[in-house]
């Protein structure tokens, strides 16, 4: 099924670089100027310019001091550029590269006074990406060797979504949707505004918005496998994939049995509660699509340095 996976995930069939292009790059400006203006406020890094004399040059090493996936580099690159031109950044990885503790990911060069003011900034945000790709790598790898993919969700840090889920396909993962402009999800308190009449309002729904609004796709969540029989009953093609909302592992082999008899290009995705220890008993139930909150909300950042040679 992997061509319905790239089918229906948003820049599916690019590679990590384009997707950085496309996906990060066109809202990272003014996103780097709030970074920092959190820390420089009106009158700048008061330390740097009381102690460090504006000619000293430097070359210094980011270095990682924790085992993880590597992800941000062209941020750190932008912020860099954008906070003073006077820097040289040069990667010496790439992202989605595995890093451990004392290896070198990028060399920083240029005057001391310009790179001191935004290291912790640079460091917060390469830390931050690259714990969202290694929390994302490990529930990749707990499922090698199944169909199932793990995909985001948008349980990410306002401000923050673009880079994070970035870092979920340097991890290895899915992306999901980027927010509620470019996919349907019915949930259950939309299915409580259609009122009576399940099928017909959802049928109705779903045609409507495909005419008018072409999302991505259309996904509607069940609870149980009552549910998911009077979604089997919808006419073919009124939605896409079938979220099994915090249904056991028995509920959702038996969903995936009705889904393999009725309805084959049906894609299941489960959700609800995943965790490392359980992601390879879920993925082992047949489902197609595990999403999993944690690889954003719980992602913990990896520890990175900067160290003036």
């Amino acid at each position: 099924m992997s061509n319905q996976h790239h089918q229906f995930e948003p820049y599916g069939a690019c590679s990590i670089d384009d997707l950085y292009e496309r996906l990060v790059a066109p809202s990272l400006d003014p996103a780097i100027d709030r970074w920092l203006a959190e820390d420089f406020g009106d009158a700048g890094d008061l330390t740097t310019s009381a102690f460090i004399p504006p000619d000293a040059t430097v070359r210094a090493e980011i270095r990682s001091r924790q085992h993880g996936v590597l992800c941000g580099l062209p941020i750190v690159r932008r912020i860099a550029a954008r906070a003073a031109g006077t820097i040289e950044t040069e990667p010496l990885a790439v992202d989605g590269d595995r890093v451990e503790p004392g290896m070198r990911v990028m060399e920083v060069r240029g005057p001391l006074s310009a790179i001191l003011p935004v290291e912790r900034t640079l460091l917060n945000l390469l830390g931050r990406a690259s714990g969202v790709a290694t929390a994302t790598s490990r529930f990749v790898d707990a499922v090698a060797g199944t169909d199932a993919v793990i995909v985001d969700t948008r349980k990410t840090t306002p401000g923050l979504r673009t880079i994070e889920k970035y870092a979920v396909r340097c991890g290895g993962g899915r992306l999901h949707r980027i927010g509620l402009h470019d996919a349907v999800l019915i949930k259950d308190n939309h299915l409580a505004g259609l009122g009576d009449g399940f099928a017909e309002a959802v049928e109705s729904a779903a045609m409507a918005c495909r005419e008018q609004m072409r999302p991505r796709f259309i996904e509607i969540e069940v609870d149980d496998l009552e549910q998911f029989e009077a979604v089997l009953d919808l006419p073919s093609g009124t939605v896409d994939i079938v979220l099994l909302d915090n249904m056991d592992l028995a509920g959702m082999r038996r969903a995936v049995g009705r889904r393999n008899e009725r309805r084959r290009a049906l894609l299941l995705e489960a959700s609800g509660g995943v965790t490392l220890d359980s992601v390879r008993a879920v993925a082992e139930t047949g489902v197609d699509r595990i999403a999993v909150g944690a690889i954003t909300h719980s992602a913990v950042q990896v520890d990175f340095g900067l160290d003036v040679g």
